[in-house]
């Protein structure tokens, strides 16, 4: 049988249909068992028969375009990053989760509030795929704001509760020596919250500089308090300082790749480092808009993740998205599972935060 051509013009192998089949038994043997499959399993994985002889000459044409490979001599065969690449593009916009799951999913995020929704969709995301599942939290200077006000907590400390239009709390200490009593804060407050309703933290911050620059000249004590701590108090945040919400790390536990002390605690290391993840995040999702992205192998740019797999997606508006969520784990993952799920969460979180 002549070898098809393995270039096309995005770089993927041209695959007849018997080798699509053979490809797909051998990753969905894998993924279910993290060991080699044989020949004979194969044929029972199938849709149509083959015979012994067709299925390992099927297999030694997708061992040549570098779609699967062989740990040992007398072993069967796995996938390489290669051939799951492939699998997983396959799987991109076409799987969708039952209907019954959407509705159990979209009834345990009915009465969760903006803060709560994060932490619900992290236990769901962690339970539902027996992965590592997280939910970066989101960005505060790009949620629409209601409501402000300030409380002082010593002669030297303020303290500013931030509520977007969505209801959640957002709850920041700021340094102000002002000797004014709690009664004046909460004048200055409500002149902020006149300047903050339907707003961004940054076009409320920017309306706030454009004011500091008029009162230069001119301005009432009132007016010029409010401006000076309306300006700290609604300062936006470093990207570093988004909070990674991860409800729960037992699931990686039951996963036969990480029954190795080392490499879970390596893991758990480099998400827990969240410089590192945002960054991991941001370079994995770059270019993706709000489409999942699945990242695996040497395409994560941090060593103790090499033996992993990152399923993560955008949530938010389409020009500012105010997070992002997805799952790690080996990358031997239920992919036709991980993906929909992925890709649904951020679908009804981006409901509730930008209803």
């Amino acid at each position: 049988m002549a070898m098809p051509d393995p270039q096309t013009l995005a770089g993927t192998p041209l695959l007849t249909d018997r080798q699509r089949s053979v490809l797909r038994a051998v990753v969905m043997a894998y993924l279910g068992d993290a060991a080699p499959i044989g020949s004979a399993t194969i044929a029972q994985l199938l849709p149509v028969k083959l015979s012994p002889a067709s299925i390992r000459s099927t297999l030694a044409e997708l061992g040549a375009l570098g779609l699967v490979k062989q740990p040992h001599v007398s072993a069967g065969r796995v996938p390489s990053e290669r051939g799951l690449r492939l699998f997983v593009d396959e799987l991109q916009d076409t799987d969708v989760l039952p209907a019954y799951e959407m509705r159990t999913i979209a009834s345990s995020l009915a009465h969760a509030d903006g803060e709560g929704a994060v932490h619900v969709a992290s236990q769901i995301l962690s339970e539902r795929t027996r992965q590592l599942g997280f939910v970066v939290a989101p960005r505060l200077d790009r949620v629409v704001l209601r409501h402000v006000s300030l409380v002082r907590l010593s002669r030297e400390r303020l303290l500013v509760v931030l509520v977007s239009q969505t209801g959640a709390a957002y709850r920041r200490v700021i340094a102000d020596e002002g000797s004014g009593d709690q009664a004046e804060l909460d004048r200055i407050a409500a002149v902020l919250a006149e300047r903050v309703a339907g707003r961004t933290l940054a076009e409320v911050h920017d309306r706030l500089s454009q004011e500091a620059r008029a009162l230069r000249r001119h301005a009432g004590r009132l007016l010029s308090r409010m401006v000076e701590v309306g300006l700290r108090a609604l300062a936006s945040p470093e990207p570093s300082d988004a909070d990674v919400v991860i409800e729960s790390r037992l699931a990686l536990l039951a996963q036969p790749e990480f029954h190795d002390p080392r490499r879970i605690r390596d893991v758990l290391v480099a998400v827990e480092t969240k410089e590192r993840l945002l960054a991991l995040l941001e370079k994995t999702l770059e270019g993706h808009g709000h489409g999942v992205s699945v990242a695996f192998g040497e395409e994560l740019e941090e060593p103790s993740l090499h033996d992993c797999a990152l399923v993560a997606t955008r949530y938010g508006g389409p020009g500012a998205p105010l997070g992002m969520l997805g799952v790690i784990g080996p990358s031997r993952m239920n992919y036709a599972r991980v993906i929909p799920l992925v890709r649904y969460l951020s679908e009804v979180i981006t409901g509730k935060l930008c209803a």
